[in-house]
């Protein structure tokens, strides 16, 4: 049995607590909480820090496939030069790739991440998450832009899917965003989701770009698929519309969905999304530090919060970010964001993360016979409850 107290504790409630114990046993499960009250005092074998415990964060969106890639691609090329970058450099041995992979792992979990959303184009990365103490649900990705390509990708996804499966390792296939899946392909994806009520992952509204290819088919996008892959795009028909409405027919209801990055997602599509869609499974997945890599832009955190839709925080990869560090991007928010509460940032970081993944059960809270990893964060400004420079995030447990 283990007990935990810090100047804070973040409860359930997605408050912070004073003057409260957090009582585990060995294996991490959480027997219970105590709050003490003013009566608080020093107590034998209660391990007292200064700082705030929080669980284990949750990453909901990462590509651990790209971890070899780090430092190699350009800043703020917008999303056609980066995607460009991709496709130029995938010819690394899949023994550098794992190597890459597996310290990413570590390094997350080292950083307090215990749960991460990762998305996967193939199976290279199972043998790191069968290995790994985080936890993993796998976003088997599709692409295929023009429909000739609709069967091959998607039998392509489902034998990666099978390899995870078969390993008891969760993972649900998912398109890659609104411009690289053809309408066939799409139909595809909608019923297997519907079939396995898998949860649903696909990046949203990340660049000016995409807004432009589905507005009049021009653009860097347009570019980039025609000059860059050789495609033929002649059956692109561009909607008028945003990519977020044209593409939610798509998405079965019932189905959990995270739409991820967000960055130019306007008032318009958040009507949209909450005239279609249920609150309760929908989930906006920003990704701070890699919108600022790709594109130098952010997304309107405001207008999600002022809509009160669920937010939670991911990395994006290696390739788009210096680091795979959930408090990292607590700390880029905080700074282009003063008036988000720590309590609302650790709400996205914990809970909300987890309740996308469907690891509610597990993760997100400290409540009873949960097992979320506990979290010391240290170096704040504790008079203000906001983070700083020097500050520091430890695993406990």
């Amino acid at each position: 049995m283990r007990k935990f107290a810090a100047t804070y504790l973040f409860t359930s409630e997605a408050t912070l607590l004073r003057n409260a114990i957090l009582i585990c046993y060995d294996d991490g499960t959480v027997q219970r909480v105590e709050q003490r009250g003013n009566g608080f005092r020093e107590e034998a074998g209660v391990e007292f820090y200064s700082g705030i415990l929080t669980p284990g964060f949750v990453n909901a969106h990462c590509h651990i496939e790209f971890s070899h890639l780090k430092g190699k691609i350009s800043e703020k090329t917008g999303l056609a030069g980066f995607i460009g970058q991709i496709n130029k450099l995938r010819n690394a041995s899949d023994e550098e790739r794992k190597k890459a992979m597996q310290v990413a792992d570590r390094l997350m979990r080292a950083a307090g991440i215990a749960a991460v959303g990762d998305v996967s184009n193939s199976e290279i990365s199972l043998q790191t998450k069968r290995k790994s103490e985080i936890q993993y649900h796998t976003f088997v990705e599709v692409f295929g832009f023009h429909p000739s390509r609709a069967d091959r990708a998607f039998n392509h996804a489902e034998r990666v899917h099978l390899k995870f499966t078969e390993r008891n390792l969760p993972a649900s296939i998912v398109p890659h965003s609104p411009y690289s899946v053809s309408d066939p392909l799409f139909q595809k994806i909608r019923k297997k989701a519907e079939d396995t009520i898998g949860i649903l992952s696909i990046h949203n509204q990340e660049s000016k770009e995409e807004l432009q290819f589905f507005r009049d088919g021009s653009g860097p996008l347009a570019d980039h698929l025609q000059h860059n892959l050789g495609l033929d795009i002649s059956h692109w028909q561009p909607t008028g519309r945003s990519s977020l409405e044209t593409i939610l027919k798509y998405i079965p209801k019932s189905n959990p969905l995270l739409l991820v990055h967000n960055t130019f997602t306007g008032k318009g599509d958040v009507e949209i999304l909450k005239s279609e869609r249920s609150a309760e499974n929908t989930f906006l997945v920003l990704c701070p530090n890699a919108n600022l890599y790709i594109e130098g832009a952010l997304p309107p955190v405001q207008l999600f919060q002022q809509n009160k839709l669920n937010i939670c925080l991911g990395t994006d990869s290696l390739a788009s970010n210096h680091q795979l560090s959930i408090l990292a991007e607590m700390l880029t928010l905080q700074m282009h964001f003063p008036e988000i509460e720590i309590e609302t940032l650790l709400e996205w970081v914990s809970i909300n993360g987890a309740r996308a993944l469907g690891l509610e059960q597990k993760f997100g809270s400290f409540e009873r016979d949960k097992n979320p990893g506990v979290n010391l964060i240290t170096g704040l400004d504790l008079k203000n409850l906001k983070l700083t420079e020097k500050t520091r995030v430890k695993r406990l447990l």
